[in-house]
C-alpha cells in the first residue's frame, strides 16, 4: 500500500479576516497478494486499485450564535480505477465520486491537548449528485459494470464532546483539574434511490483502537470508529451482498457513546501526560431497518496518553469487553489497544 498527499491552507485569505482556503491533492495504490498456493505470493498489477483525488475547501469563522462557530465547504473529486479488487463492482473498471461537503462546528475548549471545559460539536453533511433520480435514461442500473460508475450517496455525520472540570489542585503550579469528558457520535450513509443501494465506498468499521489500518480504510474512504474493548474491526455487520457487489464490507449507520474520567500528571508545553479511566458503548448496522440506538457494546478499561511536539499523542489502553459479539463463542473480555495521533472518533 502507498498513499501521497499535499496540502496548501491560506488561514487569512485576503488578511482582513479569518476566512481559510485550502487546496490537497491524494494518490493511493494498493495491491493484493496472489500465487498463495505457490508458497510465494507476488504483488504485482493483477489485483490493483488506485485512487487519486483533489479536494478545494473554504472556511470561515461566524460571529452569530457567537465567535465559536466555523462553518466550512469543500469540493472533492476523486477517481478509483481497479483490476480484480474485491469488494468493488467489476472485475476491472472505473468509479467516480463528486462531493460536496458541508461542516458546521463550534469550538470552546481551552487548550487543545487537555481541555478541562468547553465543547467540540460538529455536524457534516456530504452530499454527491442523485444521479439515478436526474438521469433520463435509467437502463445502465440494471447493468453491473455501469451501476456504480458514480458515486451517489449522502453521508451525515455528528460528533460532540463537552468537558467539565470537577476538581482543581491549587498547590501545584498551574493547577492540576480532574476532567470528565462527555461524548457522543452518529454517522449514517444513505442512498437517493433504492435502485442504486449504498455502494463499497465511504462505510463505517468500527471496534478496536480507531486506527486507521488496512488499505481499504484509505482507498475507500472508510471511517474509522474505534470501540476499546473489541478487537478491530470487529463490531462490523457480516459481508453483505448488494447487486454487482460480492463481499461488501462495513455498516451504514452507527452510534458510540463515551465517558472519561481524566486527570493529569503534567500540562507542560515540552510533555502532557494525563491517566484516565474510561467507559463506552456503540454498535454498527448493516442496514436502517437494523438500526437500535440502545442495542450497544460495552466497555470500560484505563488508559494513559503522552503527547510531545516531536512525537505526537500516543496513548495506551486496557479495556473490558462485557458483550459477546456475534459468532463468537464468549465475551470479548480483556483488550490491550495502542493508538496513535489525534482520534476524531
Amino acid at each position: 500500500f502507498q498513499s501521497y498527499s499535499f496540502s496548501f491552507t491560506e488561514p487569512w485569505l485576503g488578511g482582513k479576516s479569518p476566512n481559510s482556503f485550502t487546496v490537497s491533492l491524494n494518490r493511493s495504490i494498493s495491491r493484493l497478494a496472489s500465487n498463495f498456493a505457490s508458497g510465494r505470493p507476488t504483488f504485482d498489477d493483477s489485483r490493483l486499485l488506485k485512487q487519486s483525488g483533489v479536494t478545494i475547501a473554504m472556511g470561515r469563522r461566524l460571529e452569530w450564535p457567537d465567535n465559536y462557530f466555523t462553518l466550512s465547504n469543500s469540493l472533492s473529486y476523486l477517481a478509483y480505477n481497479y483490476t480484480n479488487y474485491p469488494g468493488l463492482p467489476v472485475a476491472d473498471g472505473k468509479t467516480n465520486n463528486f462531493s460536496l461537503n458541508t461542516t458546521l462546528s463550534r469550538n470552546s475548549i481551552d487548550a487543545p491537548m487537555y481541555p478541562t471545559q468547553g465543547s467540540t460539536i460538529s455536524v457534516s453533511l456530504t452530499l454527491t449528485p442523485p444521479y439515478s433520480l436526474i438521469a433520463k435514461d435509467k437502463s445502465y442500473l440494471n447493468v453491473d459494470s455501469t451501476r456504480y460508475k458514480w458515486v451517489e450517496l449522502h453521508k451525515w455525520m455528528i460528533d460532540a464532546r463537552f468537558y467539565l472540570s470537577l476538581l482543581r489542585s491549587k498547590k501545584l503550579e498551574g493547577g492540576r483539574n480532574l476532567v470528565l469528558e462527555t461524548k457522543f457520535h452518529f454517522g449514517m450513509v444513505g442512498s437517493y434511490n433504492k435502485a442504486v443501494p449504498q455502494g463499497p465506498f465511504e462505510r463505517f468499521i468500527v471496534g478496536g483502537a480507531g486506527l486507521a489500518g488496512g488499505f481499504n480504510s484509505f482507498v475507500l474512504g472508510q471511517d474509522i470508529i474505534g470501540l476499546r474493548g473489541y478487537e478491530d474491526n470487529s463490531v462490523t455487520p457480516p459481508y453483505t451482498q448488494v447487486p454487482g457487489v460480492n463481499q461488501l464490507q462495513g455498516g451504514v449507520v452507527y452510534n458510540k457513546f463515551g465517558l472519561e474520567l481524566r486527570y493529569p500528571v503534567s500540562t507542560s508545553q515540552s510533555a502532557t501526560i494525563y491517566g484516565f479511566l474510561f467507559t463506552e458503548a456503540g454498535n454498527n448496522w448493516g442496514s436502517f431497518k437494523e438500526f437500535n440506538p440502545f442495542n450497544l457494546y460495552k466497555s470500560a478499561g484505563a488508559g494513559v496518553r503522552l503527547f510531545m511536539p516531536a512525537f505526537g499523542l500516543i496513548g495506551l489502553n486496557w479495556a473490558y469487553g462485557f458483550d459477546t459479539l456475534p459468532g463468537q463463542p464468549q465475551r470479548s473480555g480483556p483488550q490491550f489497544h495502542f493508538t496513535i495521533g489525534q482520534q476524531l472518533r
